[in-house]
């Protein structure tokens, strides 16, 4: 199966590199992208939205043969969820990790401060405790030394979706902040965020209890996690 790795903010494909070993050892052909904007710290930014990320990703979709299986980090969520729409007879499945997604006219975080157009990465005191988890202090010098700045509107843009076969995609989801139980009392409750995964016809849950970047955390297990995912 070809497998899309899909980054959250900040990070480009190489943040995916100690997961992917896992991946293929499954038997799966991994393509790790880095999106437009993401290349350097000096690439150009301006004029990337949340809809350049994802045509970038769907054409990645349509240069191979066959289904693709997405896994989206974080704001990368939100991406594949858009790729699904775009072309739910192509995607075999979703995963999200410490991801979910969103609803149509949402944005994926308008809250992050944006300086000059890009948004770098905050210090981590704007971090709340739950994100932290296992991100020791090597772990984040690592992680400040590569991240590179997010083009402002992709964390801004209203995403757009027209497609209801969207629905038909099952997805894994792969909790590492909070629970999947609490995911599913938030669901049965009818939180805001939650209403588009709702809608979702199939959804399985693997819990990974650590922060917000398991791909540096936990990087096996999470690797192992999606290899499973992905032969369901």
């Amino acid at each position: 199966m070809d497998v899309i790795l899909i980054p959250g903010f900040w990070l480009d494909a190489s943040s995916w590199q100690r997961v992917t070993p896992l991946i293929e050892e499954a038997g799966h052909t991994v393509h790790a992208l880095t999106l437009p904007g993401l290349e350097s710290r000096d690439a150009e930014r301006a004029g990337i939205g949340l809809r350049t990320h994802i045509d970038a990703v769907v054409a990645a979709v349509d240069a191979l043969p066959g289904p693709v299986v997405l896994v989206g980090h974080s704001g990368g969520g939100a991406i594949a969820h858009g790729v699904a729409d775009a072309r739910p007879d192509r995607i075999g499945r979703v995963v999200y990790v410490d991801a979910g997604p969103l609803a149509h006219g949402d944005s994926i975080n308008d809250e992050l401060p944006i300086v000059d157009g890009e948004i770098p990465l905050p210090p981590w005191e704007l971090f709340g405790d739950e994100d932290l988890v296992d991100l020791d202090e090597t772990l984040r010098a690592e992680f400040r030394a590569r991240a590179i700045p997010e083009p402002a509107a992709v964390a801004t843009d209203g995403i757009e979706l027209s497609d209801e076969r969207r629905y038909d995609v099952p997805v894994t989801v792969i909790a590492c902040e909070f629970p999947s139980a609490m995911l599913t009392e938030w669901i049965a409750g009818e939180v805001p965020f939650t209403r588009e995964l709702a809608k979702v016809k199939r959804v399985d849950y693997v819990d990974l209890p650590t922060g917000h970047w398991p791909q540096f955390t936990k990087p096996v297990q999470l690797g192992q996690a999606i290899a499973a995912a992905i032969s369901e």
